[in-house]
């Protein structure tokens, strides 16, 4: 597998080669999340309540992976960007050793933590608790192989090797799709079936990144462990993994306000974020094509060619977020029925998804602006933003749930994301004027 140099061509061309891979794994994992929640939903909303349970927790996994992810990226597409090969390589060995290290101990300490999590949402319900424990069982190996690959793809990415991601996805997206209903139905494993099969899907993907990635992927012990490495990582990424950590622990204590309204409520918020998921299909693709493009750029110092890629992303992104926006108002119901046939749980879904339509067009900025601080290796900026009014949605919702109820706590889910758009944009603007405008 070879390097793609991100500094020549047509910015246009160029951003939508990198963006639209990851915008067709992003459809392909909308698609199976869609087909996964119609299997699981066919078990019955207490099913979906498990697995919406326990994916709170699977969730703070990725979040916590996450200074791996983006600490590596930054540094290999920074390094690439220098033309220092043997450097970016030396970095993906050290993200090798964090992710083996990191996805032992979470997985562990899912194993033997994971009934007090479960029991900490208060959901009351045995079968419901002991079903989310069973999925949380089968997602602690998953999660092993699932911080590798998620590594993996953000090297491909600032590597320009996006179609390569996209191609592994694919087999295992599929995979999972076809081994879903024969581990929950046939083999009669439930909920439990649903997580095996995401299980076998991340080490397929993991064992195709590293035949693929060949040479890029050779992995040294005595060369993975350097501690300045490591501490260049961990500081460039500790800080969006921080913001991910509180996003995650504040959707938990969120979940928990939200159990009080039934299990139709809980299945009603997992199935709304599968459905609102859809937005990421494009507005993450752009965030990712938009790190490596900057990263790769920004290392050459070609400023002027970082604006412009900002300038194309944010288009391509409020255009998609407008119909996004369209559709979640216009089609509610008519999603919400896709997945389950509880008249409750349907309307729920419904409102939730009018009411985060609201902030579909912030979102999309905070994905773009939030890649582009990325690539200016200067994530901590974003994150920082994130992690103040992602706190926020909590006094929000004890506030508004007082008048509103159950839609008090969608209003602050909406609310806060309008609020880090818009100051994000803002801050993009103040430091795009301190890059100078140089040539080279």
């Amino acid at each position: 597998m070879k390097k793609v140099d991100l500094t020549k061509g047509s910015v246009v061309r160029v951003l939508l080669a990198l963006a639209i891979p990851i915008m067709g794994s992003s459809l392909l994992q909308f698609a199976y999340n869609i087909v996964d929640m119609f299997w699981v939903g066919g078990l019955g909303k207490d099913a979906v309540a498990s697995v919406g349970s326990s994916s709170f927790f699977v969730g703070l996994g990725y979040a916590i992976n996450a200074c791996i992810v983006i600490g590596t990226g930054i540094k290999v597409a920074y390094s690439i960007g220098e033309n220092k090969e043997i450097e970016a390589k030396e970095y993906i060995q050290t993200s090798m050793l964090l992710n083996l290290l990191l996805g032992g101990m979470y997985a562990l300490f899912l194993v033997f933590v994971g009934p007090y999590l479960i029991g900490f949402l208060g959901i009351g319900d045995q079968v419901i608790e002991k079903q989310a424990y069973g999925y949380l069982l089968g997602s602690a190996p998953m999660l092993f192989f699932a911080f590798f690959n998620a590594t993996f793809s953000r090297i491909f990415s600032s590597l320009g090797q996006t179609k390569s991601a996209l191609q592994i996805s694919i087999v295992g997206i599929v995979l999972n799709m076809i081994l879903d209903p024969i581990f929950i139905y046939s083999f009669k494993w439930g909920v439990l079936g649903a997580a095996l099969a995401t299980l076998v899907a991340q080490m397929i993907m993991f064992f195709l990144y590293m035949k693929i990635g060949g040479k890029w992927f050779e992995f040294h012990w005595k060369k993975a462990f350097h501690s300045e490495r490591i501490k260049a990582i961990v500081n460039l990424g500790w800080a969006v993994a921080f913001q991910r950590i509180l996003f995650t622990l504040i959707n938990i204590l969120l979940a928990k306000l939200i159990a009080k309204f039934g299990p139709e409520a809980i299945a009603a918020q997992k199935i709304g974020l599968q459905i609102e998921s859809v937005t990421y299909m494009v507005t993450g693709g752009l965030n990712g094509a938009v790190a490596s493009f900057t990263g790769q750029n920004y290392g050459a110092h070609y400023y002027k060619r970082i604006k412009k890629g900002y300038q194309v992303a944010i288009g391509l992104s409020i255009s998609y977020a407008v119909l996004t926006t369209t559709l979640f108002m216009i089609f509610a119901i008519p999603m919400a029925n896709i997945f389950v046939k509880d008249a409750t749980t349907i309307q729920m879904t419904s409102v939730y998804l009018q009411i985060i339509a609201y902030s579909q067009l912030f979102n999309a900025i905070e994905m773009v602006s939030n890649g582009w601080f990325t690539g200016i290796q200067k994530p901590q900026i974003p994150a920082t933003i994130s992690i103040l009014f992602t706190a926020l949605r909590l006094p929000m919702a004890w506030l508004l749930v007082i008048p509103l109820g159950l839609e008090g706590i969608w209003w602050s889910i909406s609310i806060s994301t309008l609020l880090k758009g818009s100051i994000l944009y803002f801050c993009y603007k103040h430091y795009q004027g301190k890059l100078k405008e140089q040539e080279i």
